[in-house]
This record gives C-alpha cells, sequence and structure tokens, in this order.
C-alpha cells in the first residue's frame, strides 16, 4: 500500500523550489483560462469550441473550463498533482490537435510554432508534474509523510 501512495503522489528526491515554480505558474494559467471560458464564453469558452468544430460545444465549453479550474487549483496546492496532471495533458493535446495543427497545415510550421508556444509550455509542465509529483512544498508530500509516520505507528508492537 506505502508503494501505492507513493507512486500516485510521489514526492520523494524532488528539489522543490522548480517544482513549487512550474505548479504555481501552470497552475495559475490553468485556473485563469478555466475561468475565462465562463467570463468570455463567445470568444473563449462555447463560442471558440463551436468555431473549432469541437462536437457538444454547449457541454463541452463548460466542462473544460470546470477541469481547467479544479485541475488549476489541485496543481496550485499540490493536491493529487499526478491525477489532476491526466485529464491537462489531454486538454492540451486537444487544444494543439484542433487549434495548432489547421495552422500547421494552412501556415506552416514557424506560424504554428508560434501559436503553439502556450500550449505546448503548458503540455511540458504537466508532463513534468505527471512524470514527478508535486515536490516536497506540497499538500502531496504532507499526505505522504503523514501516511508513512501512520504505517510506522502500525508497525511498532505494543507492550500489552
Amino acid at each position: 500500500m506505502n508503494v501505492l501512495f507513493n507512486r500516485i503522489l510521489g514526492t520523494a528526491n524532488r528539489s522543490s523550489a522548480p517544482l513549487l515554480l512550474i505548479r504555481g505558474v501552470a497552475g495559475l494559467v490553468f485556473l485563469l483560462e478555466g475561468i475565462l471560458k465562463f467570463v468570455s464564453p463567445d470568444k473563449l469558452g462555447v463560442g471558440r469550441f463551436v468555431k473549432i468544430g469541437i462536437p457538444f460545444p454547449e457541454v463541452l465549453g463548460p466542462f473544460v473550463g470546470v477541469v481547467e479550474i479544479a485541475c488549476g487549483l489541485l496543481i496550485i496546492f499540490g493536491l493529487l498533482t499526478r491525477l489532476a496532471a491526466v485529464p491537462l495533458i489531454v486538454d492540451m493535446l486537444v487544444a494543439i490537435a484542433t487549434t495548432k495543427v489547421p495552422i500547421l497545415m494552412h501556415s506552416g510550421l514557424w506560424d504554428m510554432a508560434h501559436e503553439a508556444r502556450l500550449d505546448l509550455a503548458m503540455l511540458a509542465s504537466s508532463c513534468v508534474l505527471l512524470a514527478v509529483g508535486a515536490g516536497a512544498h506540497s499538500i502531496d508530500a504532507w499526505l505522504l509523510r503523514l501516511f508513512e509516520q501512520q504505517a510506522s505507528l502500525r508497525m511498532i508492537p505494543s507492550s500489552k
């Protein structure tokens, strides 16, 4: 069981400062983009989903906004970071496929590379968080330490 928690929350032997920076920036960008899908639905939410041909835009626009808000907050706080990174990786892959690949086809590599820079950075950040976890300064690390303390207490034989 300890191995399972270590795999899911896995924060051991990771440098904390870079992960804290990645979590803060990536989480904040996802949080803001999720909020903007509700603040400007015609431009960034349902309307954009209609324009780029996403099916069921009235459902998927708000759904993606909620996912970005929830997972962005989880990443900022370092809670279930690896789990939260998975839907954000899917989100970025869909964004690249639906908005950047058409630019590649119509305008070429350089225009696509310019337009995709934020998407690629967010995808890379999410992949890093999936691979290494949240780092030592996170709720994940705190939960892992708490779980390990509880496990070690159960292993100590009582003197009854």
